[in-house]
């Protein structure tokens, strides 16, 4: 039974809300799931994400398939770095402690990266001024007197 990591969309027409949940490949898209693992909104500035790495990490050593934004969900948040890391400690490369270690150096990193991307959209949104068009630049009206009436 193949089994995906997938987005199972809720809400509103025009306001989409998903949870993220491990499902069997055939199931449709809103339907019967295994177990839900997250949710993610998509209209939040910056879009939130909440998902339990635990249960996401054990899904994926067990050979669930996630779908590709799904894919991008848990590299963002770090699922995936960390299955990597595993799967060194599993080949021997390093310890199970080194490897938390990089990943905790790895998210101190990312949540730095991520604060400042959300400073500086703030900064960019309170200094943009909106456009304004001068009267000159508006495209003239077409004259009455050229316009081959009949004159009395």
């Amino acid at each position: 039974m193949p089994v995906k990591i997938r987005l199972q969309r809720h809400g509103a027409k025009k306001r989409p809300f998903y949870f993220i949940v491990v499902a069997d490949a055939r199931a449709p898209r809103d339907g019967k799931f295994i177990q839900k693992i997250g949710t993610y909104n998509p209209l939040t500035v910056p879009a939130s994400i909440n998902i339990d790495t635990q249960k996401a990490l054990r899904w994926l050593q067990k050979g669930a398939q996630p779908t590709d934004t799904v894919r991008r969900i848990l590299s963002f948040k770090g699922v995936l770095y960390l299955k990597h890391l595993l799967r060194g400690v599993k080949l021997g490369l390093f310890d199970e402690p080194t490897a938390y270690t990089k990943f905790e150096q790895w998210q101190a990193d990312h949540e730095e990266k991520v604060s400042a991307r959300r400073e500086h959209q703030k900064r960019a949104a309170r200094t943009a001024t909106p456009v304004v068009r001068k009267v000159e630049d508006a495209p003239a009206a077409p004259s009455a007197e050229g316009e081959g009436g009949a004159e009395a």
